[in-house]
């Protein structure tokens, strides 16, 4: 033997026995109940990795635009026109304008009237944020419940590696190593689908408190902003919503 020369690497996957010992391998061999586990929690992380894509995107989206409304917020002037586009801004805006034009009322002070606007803009804003928990919910069930479908499979499949035991009457590795391989493989796609889940969950909610935090606070600044504006008859009458 030429010790000089190293070791060549392996080429193949782990077979024992005749059996493929790879991932689809592994879901080859599988009993139809594991096989069915697996493909729902593979669907299931799926469908998760798609929701965190597209609920990054919103987050973007929505640091945008409260940016923009705390800069309205925080501006020399009263806006005096409506953003043509859709969002935060724009849904404090269209809120606030019928309670802005209304006036104050005869019997109402300063604060009530600051009050109500503020309800109706913050109302408006909370709203528009919640639009972007649709999905949150199948985020937290998966990384809940993934874990357990894949034990399942796994219990599924270690009782069905003994039953074959029982019926061959052999406990050597070649028999049993790959019953349980395809067993425990059914509980580590359960973790791959529930801890991106979970993580991924805990961010987005935490990350969409902040973001709600700050904008109903500009949309309170606007707010207050908009009731010292009401003694100024010419911003009230340029303050129009867009056609």
């Amino acid at each position: 033997m030429d010790l000089t020369q190293p070791a060549a690497l392996p080429t193949a996957l782990p077979t024992l026995g005749g059996h493929d010992l790879s991932p689809w391998g592994l879901f080859l061999m599988a009993d139809p109940i594991v096989k069915g586990v697996m493909l729902l929690l593979v669907l299931a992380s799926i469908a998760c990795w798609a929701i965190i894509f597209e609920k990054w995107g919103t987050l973007r989206r929505l640091g945008r635009e409260t940016r923009d409304l705390a800069a309205m917020a925080a501006g020399e002037r009263v806006p005096t026109t409506l953003p043509d586009q859709s969002g935060l801004p724009t849904a404090a805006l269209r809120a606030g304008i019928p309670e802005w034009r209304h006036g104050q009322g005869a019997n109402e002070t300063d604060g009530e009237y600051r009050g109500r606007l503020e309800a109706a803009m913050r109302k408006a804003v909370a709203k528009e944020v919640k639009r972007a928990e649709p999905g949150l919910s199948f985020l937290a069930t998966t990384g809940a419940v993934a874990p357990f479908i894949g034990l399942f499979g796994t219990v599924w499949g270690i009782m069905r590696s003994f039953i074959g035991i029982a019926a061959s009457n052999d406990t050597s590795l070649a028999v049993v190593a790959p019953g349980i391989a395809e067993a425990l493989f059914a509980t580590a796609i359960g973790l791959v689908a529930a801890i991106p889940a979970v993580i991924a969950y805990n961010r987005i909610v935490a990350s969409l408190g902040s973001l709600r935090g700050e904008a109903l606070s500009a949309a309170s600044d606007l707010a207050a902003r908009l009731s010292r504006a009401s003694a100024l008859p010419e911003a009230r009458g340029k303050l129009r919503p867009a056609e």
